[in-house]
């Protein structure tokens, strides 16, 4: 029973610390609007981290890797925290459940940034119908126009209805089926 609450506890912060830290990175690496609540509070929550990762972790081509490695990081310590509470034991194979624990925590970094794209085409999509003014259109829009944008070329618009964000939640959709599948894989380790 305890196990099992601490397992929770574990889970829910270091998700949601990597989470914001991934929100972090993409709103850096998609060049939204800095002057918002939601990126203000990014910044407050993860600084203590990222501004000591930077002096170590270079950036690489204008992206921000110190966050990103350090929301890969997160992931690995839940991952890793997660095994240890159920009583894994990681001495019997300390190189393979490295590796393996190393590729999940790419899986699931993977699988949250689809996640994340996802949830904002969706937010934004009824936003627009219900208050395209709103104060989180500029921040939904600078998060989705590199993904809508390549549809929107490919798909035109039918009767003014622009058809892009079903498009694209049916293509993550098939992504989030294969980055499944890839976790079971890579699980099977464990």
């Amino acid at each position: 029973m305890l196990s099992q609450m601490l397992v929770f506890l574990l889970e829910t912060m270091l998700n949601l610390f990597s989470l914001a830290l991934l929100l972090r990175f993409y709103m850096q690496l998609l060049r939204a609007p800095y002057r918002n609540p939601l990126s203000q509070f990014l910044i407050a929550a993860t600084d203590f981290m990222v501004r000591p990762a930077r002096k170590i972790i270079p950036s690489f081509r204008g992206m921000d890797m110190p966050t990103l490695v350090l929301a890969w990081l997160t992931k690995l310590a839940m991952l890793a925290g997660v095994l240890m509470l159920q009583g894994y034991n990681f001495s019997s194979s300390a190189g393979i459940a490295a590796g393996g624990l190393s590729l999940l925590a790419l899986v699931e970094i993977i699988k949250t940034t689809l996640y994340i794209f996802m949830v904002a085409i969706i937010i934004q999509a009824i936003l627009s119908w219900i208050n395209p003014y709103s104060p989180l259109a500029p921040l939904l829009d600078s998060f989705t126009r590199p993904i809508l944008g390549a549809i929107r070329g490919r798909v035109p618009p039918i009767g003014n209805v622009d058809l892009s964000p079903l498009f694209v939640l049916i293509i993550i959709q098939l992504l989030l089926f294969m980055v499944a599948r890839s976790e079971t894989e890579i699980a099977r380790l464990f």
